[in-house]
């Protein structure tokens, strides 16, 4: 198993991938929701999400994460523990929600427990026609052909299929591609269609004028 933690506290996330590598867990640190929004699609079985973290919070970072369609499990793992909170977090699109301090065997049991859940629930390969894309290793097919496509291309394509038939409006995608405001430039929404539209056939996304996108089957 390989999970990415993001917690602004260095010696609590030292020692707790610490405690998850003894367990035979593969654990990766970023202290930032603004590092960790790029490295979502990255093979990750589930994120280790705190609360209180600088700049975009820990609920606004799960909040974008399921905007972009992220189907990995989220645990959410925060000193803060009123029933709120976790109704915030879970409603937000966490799996889990743990309280610090916490004792590593039990964190790992949670963890293990949401793999085995994503194992039997999640559905990796989605399809549209001779479309298809596996969001675990970020495979793309035309007609059973490889598709190599960037890692925005590869968000773009993920937004449509998980939506067929809807009209995503400029928003939408900006939403799925950037975490940060500061990133989202309209005008690059029209770029990276025209992009996707030279790999997959360009009657295969219609423009839908004043509202978006739509990818037809």
């Amino acid at each position: 198993m390989r999970i990415l933690m993001v917690e602004d506290e260095a010696e609590l996330a030292r020692r707790t991938i610490a405690s998850l590598s003894r367990a035979g867990i593969t654990g990766e640190w970023l202290a930032s929701a603004e590092d960790a929004a790029g490295f979502v699609d990255d093979g990750f079985n589930a994120l280790i999400v705190d609360l209180g973290l600088p700049g975009i919070s820990g609920l606004e970072l799960v909040r974008l994460l399921r905007r972009r369609g992220a189907t990995v499990p989220i645990l959410i793992l925060t000193a803060r523990g009123s029933w709120e909170e976790k109704v915030e977090g879970l409603n937000a699109g966490a799996d889990d929600f743990l309280v610090k301090p916490v004792r590593a065997e039990e964190l790992i049991a949670r963890l293990h427990a949401l793999a085995r859940r994503a194992a039997g629930h999640h559905v990796a390969r989605l399809a549209d026609g001779a479309l298809a894309l596996d969001t675990g290793t970020r495979e793309a097919w035309l007609d059973g052909a490889p598709v190599e496509l960037t890692r925005n291309e590869f968000r773009l394509l993920r937004a449509f299929l998980l939506e067929p038939g809807r009209t995503l409006s400029r928003d939408a995608i900006l939403d799925r591609l950037y975490a940060l405001e500061a990133e989202r430039d309209p005008n690059t929404v029209e770029v990276l269609v025209g992009r996707l539209r030279r790999k997959i056939g360009r009657d295969r996304i219609a423009t839908v004028r004043g509202f978006g996108y739509r990818l037809l089957p």
